[in-house]
């Protein structure tokens, strides 16, 4: 067996800066210095996680044993870390193929160590190697150009789109592909859809107001348009303080066609949102409007406003969120897809993102499962053309 060969630190920071260069192929810088390609890919993950302290060597002048062992320990810790996240990321795959994990391993060279995700995934480099060095099969090259399409419509979503509706939005794009295909490689890419959160009971519904009896009792499957529409309100935090949001809905479609937005959670901020749905859909009179006894809905003004436009006002049962599930529903879509990971500086900043969800995303765009993964816009379109 040949003397192991070792590398001062001036060889290893040139060798990484010569495989970073945009028109050198890293394969061929390593052919060139006669290092091994792992090797060298190595040095290039620990250069951009560590910089000039990448490559200690046998210790900087003046280090000392205890400088070195603090080194060490850092060492240690940072592949724990890449273990912890591979181990999150692809557990699942451990009761699969070899194949499965040499493609998640190929996806992922760049962000981890392959020695690392190769131990972690109980297989050897050289297997992966000679895996990645044969020609990929037709069922590879198609799950990768798939695994391109599934990236960029997840990225799209902004990561709010799980494996249904991505499926949906592929196969409305004209690509043939399963549900199941989709949700492995989506697996395999670390990709999901944002999870729900836990419903929360906002709505007073202590006051001496009249409150209507419940005539929708959850029949929210609704034929046509403008016949049932469904109101409710939230709120969204901001370094400013609240903000508040009313929607009313449309059941037929689940369209969002009117909304408002203020800082006051005042009967003015739900009458500005019945206000703009009624003027956009100029409804025929005897439309249903279904919403909570919350003493907004239940105001003398808001009930005067539903008699002036000719509609009959419905009401959830006392403390029954159920009753009123549609815009539920609608309200932890929004609190999970965009307001979750977001820290808002300002009241006008969430106006913003909250008019770009509900205008362009979510009326437009997103991809409802109870109307055939359409959107309310396809699908009130085609409603109209049956």
């Amino acid at each position: 067996m040949g003397k192991r060969r070792s590398f001062t630190t001036e060889f290893k920071q040139e060798a990484v800066q010569l495989a970073k260069q945009p028109d050198v192929a890293l394969s061929q810088v390593a052919r060139d210095l006669e290092l091994s390609e792992s090797l060298l890919r190595r040095w290039v993950y620990a250069s951009d996680q560590k910089g000039e302290a990448a490559f200690p060597g046998k210790g900087k002048p003046g280090m000392n044993a205890e400088q070195a062992e603090i080194q060490r320990l850092k060492r240690e810790l940072d592949i724990a870390r890449q273990e912890r996240d591979i181990l999150k990321k692809a557990g699942g795959l451990l009761r699969e193929g070899k194949s499965v994990r040499y493609q998640f391993i190929d996806c992922h060279r760049d962000e981890y160590a392959v020695g690392v995700l190769c131990r972690v995934l109980d297989v050897s480099r050289s297997g992966y190697y000679a895996w990645r060095g044969r020609p990929m099969s037709i069922r590879e090259q198609q799950d990768q150009h798939l695994r391109a399409q599934i990236r960029r419509v997840h990225q799209k979503s902004k990561g709010r789109y799980g494996a249904p509706r991505v499926h949906a939005e592929l196969r409305a794009q004209g690509q043939r592909c399963g549900r199941k295909r989709v949700a492995r490689l989506m697996h395999e890419a670390g990709l999901r859809g944002r999870g729900k959160r836990k419903y929360r009971v906002t709505t007073d519904s202590e006051h001496a107001q009249p409150v209507a009896e419940n005539l929708v009792l959850r029949q929210f499957g609704v034929k046509t348009p403008n016949t049932v529409w469904a109101a409710d309100m939230t709120y969204v935090w901001t370094r400013e303080g609240w903000l508040y949001l009313a929607v009313v809905i449309d059941l037929h479609s689940r369209r969002v066609v009117g909304w408002s937005m203020s800082e006051r959670m005042t009967t003015n901020l739900p009458l500005a949102a019945l206000q703009m749905a009624y003027e956009r859909r100029r409804p025929p009179p005897g439309l249903l409007h279904h919403s909570d006894r919350g003493s907004q809905y239940a105001s003398r003004a808001y009930r005067l406003a539903l008699e002036g436009m000719g509609m009959t006002c419905s009401m959830s049962r006392k403390g029954d969120c159920w009753d009123n599930a549609v815009v539920e529903s609608f309200f932890a879509n929004l609190k999970r897809e965009e307001v979750a990971d977001s820290v808002y500086a300002t009241r006008q900043e969430a106006r913003s993102a909250l008019f770009s969800y509900l205008e362009m995303f979510y009326n437009r765009e997103r991809r409802h499962s109870s109307l055939g993964y359409l959107s309310p816009t396809e699908f009130e379109q085609s409603s109209r053309a049956a």
